[in-house]
């Protein structure tokens, strides 16, 4: 693993000389941008606004632009001899509970590595956070900047999980629906009897089919096979008209695709629900019925009466 960071973790007067490295590969398909006459190659060439001349990297610095336009150039020399204890130390500043941060706080994660002599005390953290159930909180200068970094047990290694600052966070309050919504109870419990139909998740069964589909295309141009035709678009997600109809449908779907018996009897009627056409039928004979059974007795007294 070629490290990104390399440093110690202060976690009290216990140090810890590890590494860090990256915790993911991608799957992405790299491709080559090309003129499509002549199939050249294109390239980007980092050219001077002033004199035209392309540059090569060492010849490129940084710098920051004032407001007035100027250029303060700012060279790594200057960056690597700021007085920064980060950048060579996550020092453990407190402890929380992982189900205390938000998702969306997380941003990438890093596996930590112990370097020559370090054995023994990140076993100790590993062990102490895993029995603890907390995740330590931290800081750590990487890529050019600080930032808060969460370290926890997991399975034998410690995972270094860099996260936003709280005011990078953008509200997503403004994503929110802003039509008034009201759901009835029956359309709630629906909802929780198709997560159940559905079932647990299980991420090591999910596939990159994409990528799958792109090596293929490339293999078998390479190999000279002619290109499949498009198929058809899939048809554009429309408005559901009845909610319940849909839901019921999604779960005699998720019933027969795990064997189970396709129905939908589990999910409770609507109160009040419109009676079906056989129910009202019925419900109308038994209505007449009552009617005429009152009339009867009516219709003998008035008779008896005349007879009198």
């Amino acid at each position: 693993m070629k490290p990104l960071w390399s440093g110690t973790v202060s976690f009290g007067l216990v140090s810890i000389p590890v590494r860090l490295g990256s915790t993911v590969s991608s799957h992405k398909i790299p491709f080559r941008q090309m003129h499509k006459t002549d199939h050249g190659p294109v390239r980007y060439r980092k050219k001077c606004e002033l004199d035209d001349t392309v540059l090569s990297q060492d010849e490129i610095g940084r710098a920051y632009e004032t407001p007035d336009g100027t250029l303060v150039e700012i060279t790594d020399d200057e960056l690597a001899a700021m007085p920064l204890p980060t950048a060579k130390t996550i020092e453990i500043s407190g402890f929380l509970d992982m189900a205390g941060v938000p998702g969306a706080q997380y941003n990438t994660p890093y596996v930590l590595q112990p370097s020559s002599g370090g054995d023994k005390p990140y076993v100790l953290m590993r062990q102490a956070l895993a029995r603890s159930g907390k995740a330590a909180v931290g800081k750590v200068a990487l890529h050019n900047k600080e930032q808060l970094v969460l370290i926890y047990a997991h399975d034998d290694v410690l995972i270094a999980h860099t996260l936003h600052w709280p005011d990078e966070m953008k509200s997503p309050a403004e994503a929110a629906p802003t039509a008034k919504v009201q759901l009835a109870d029956h359309e709630i419990e629906a909802a929780i009897a198709l997560i159940d139909a559905l079932g647990e998740a299980d991420l090591d069964t999910y596939e990159d089919q994409y990528t799958a589909a792109v090596a293929d295309l490339v293999r078998g141009k390479v190999e000279g096979a002619e290109t499949a035709p498009a198929g058809a678009p899939a048809p554009a997600g429309g408005k559901v008209v009845d909610l319940m109809e849909a839901l019921e449908a999604s779960l005699v779907q998720a019933k027969e695709n795990r064997g189970q018996d396709a129905t939908v009897h589990d999910i409770a009627p609507e109160k009040g629900a419109a009676k079906k056409p056989a129910a009202k039928k019925a419900a109308a004979e038994r209505t007449t019925a009552k009617k005429a059974a009152k009339k009867a007795p009516a219709k003998k007294t008035a008779a008896r009466r005349r007879s009198a």
